[in-house]
């Protein structure tokens, strides 16, 4: 499968599931554990779904046996890609009864084309009302680009429509008491990353906060640990998630570990930074990542390695 395909994968799955001062304040609500607590640490949705597609199996229509596998894993939340009500609703029993928190949950949205922000606020807002009941904290979306692989961009008009209707949206949910954070791939990485950059430059702090997907931005980057740590000096304050995936080569790996990116130099910045954000694990496998296990000993090595390099979070 090509990069690009393993992209459009994870939209697609997201619509098959549904068949599934600032730094410190948002230090505190975001905080992965409480001093002289266990470390708090999550996993994201898409990583079973393609370790379960590469094993040939559907880990959204076995959720039940599927969250029993994450369970098992050792980690403690689940960051699920909801897109209903009535499916976050589902999840939440689930996980309760796998014992799994929900601190974040991952929507989709479209935000920068004015016929069709209004509803995707709306949307989100209805599905952040019943996550908020589950326990969720952080709402992450993507804004949905153009067209993934394409050489179409979004007009200068719609990167700062879609700037706006972040703001809007980050308000009502700060109403709620929730927060947002805005998470990127490669493609808003292109054209002098115009498109990431908006997103930070042209919303309010108060109320728009960052899930940094490190590998995407250093992927996006070129491959690049220097604009990933100038990312983290520009914008560190305002990162409320973090999500860990590592490659080797620029392949992602089959566990979370040592690798193309400095994970020990990026938690130490964000120590000094004064930032614990919450920890997702995002380790999945693409075209060319070894196969030597399933996903539930891949999350436990991921998981152990984790708690290694981000110890000093829990103090």
């Amino acid at each position: 499968m090509t990069a690009r395909n393993e992209r459009l994968s994870r939209r697609t799955l997201l619509h098959a599931a549904a068949a599934g001062g600032v730094a410190t304040g948002l230090s505190r609500f975001a905080l992965g554990a409480e001093p002289n607590a266990t470390l708090h640490i999550a996993c994201n949705q898409y990583p079973w779904l393609m370790f379960y597609r590469r094993d040939n199996r559907d880990f959204v229509a076995s959720l039940d046996a599927g969250l029993a596998d994450v369970a098992r894993s050792g980690v403690q939340g689940f960051e699920a890609m909801g897109s209903t009500p009535a499916e976050v609703e589902r999840l939440a029993a689930l996980l309760q009864k796998h014992g799994l928190q929900m601190r974040s949950l991952y929507v989709n949205s479209t935000l920068h084309e004015a016929d069709k922000a209004d509803q995707s606020i709306s949307d989100i807002l209805a599905i952040a009302k019943a996550a908020k009941k589950a326990g969720t904290r952080i709402l992450v979306t993507n804004p949905n680009p153009i067209r993934w692989g394409g050489s179409q961009d979004k007009t200068d008009a719609q990167l700062r429509f879609q700037a706006n209707a972040l703001n809007r949206l980050a308000g009502k949910l700060k109403g709620m008491g929730l927060v947002l954070a805005y998470h990127n791939h490669d493609i808003e990485l292109r054209n002098a990353a115009r498109e990431f950059h908006h997103m930070m430059c042209g919303t309010d702090p108060e109320l728009v906060t960052l899930c940094l997907d490190a590998h995407w931005i250093y992927r996006g980057s070129g491959n690049s640990s220097v604009a990933l740590f100038d990312v983290v000096k520009l914008y560190g304050k305002r990162i409320s998630e973090l999500h860990l995936r590592q490659s080797a080569g620029g392949i992602w790996t089959e566990t979370f570990g040592e690798g193309d990116i400095d994970y020990p130099a990026l938690a130490k910045c964000l120590l000094d930074l004064g930032v614990r954000p919450h920890l997702v694990l995002e380790q999945a496998p693409e075209q060319g990542t070894p196969k030597t296990m399933d996903a539930v000993e891949s999350h436990r090595r991921s998981l152990q390695y984790a708690r290694k390099v981000f110890a000093g979070f829990a103090s």
